[in-house]
């Protein structure tokens, strides 16, 4: 499974209020348990080995690394997250954090935007929609990938504002 396919089964999982889902295919195991009685969402993904077969070394940068459990609480559009205010993705599209794979990213962590400064594209329906700050701040977090399709209201940024 690709981390798109994945983080696709997350959200249905999450938006359809179903407890919990595992599912294996092809070598792969996925479990996902929303009922964590810390009232988050719990994800853990595990690579399936066949018996017998002894762990392969892990890679240099693994997607999921084997038995990773990530926990995190839905965070609400222009709320205030612990270090800043949450910018929403405002259409469903794919996000980019720069204008082109060979050119420098619009913002990164620490950086300070002004009001108006583009902060991410995001193309939808073939057309590239430059994202701007609409206030000024300091950039805490990024939460979208680059590359990676995103829906409407999705958290992209927490900016911490000035």
């Amino acid at each position: 499974m690709e981390i798109k396919e994945i983080q696709e089964l997350i959200r249905f999982v999450f938006k359809s209020g179903v407890s919990e889902v595992k599912i294996e295919k092809e070598g792969f195991k996925i479990h996902i348990k929303t009922g964590a009685p810390t009232g988050s969402p719990v994800y853990a993904v595990t690579p399936a080995l066949p018996a017998g077969s002894m762990q392969a070394a892990p890679s240099a940068h693994p997607v999921v690394p084997p038995t990773a459990t990530v926990s995190s609480e839905p965070i609400s559009p222009g709320t205030l997250a612990p270090a800043g205010t949450v910018v929403p993705a405002p259409m469903v599209g794919t996000f980019y954090r720069s204008a082109g794979p060979d050119k420098e990213a619009f913002v990164k962590v620490g950086d300070k935007v002004q009001k108006g400064q583009t902060l991410c594209i995001i193309e939808a329906m073939k057309l590239f929609n430059e994202i701007e700050a609409e206030f000024s701040g300091t950039v805490v977090e990024i939460l979208a990938e680059n590359a990676v399709p995103v829906e409407f209201d999705q958290p992209l940024f927490v900016i911490a504002q000035s």
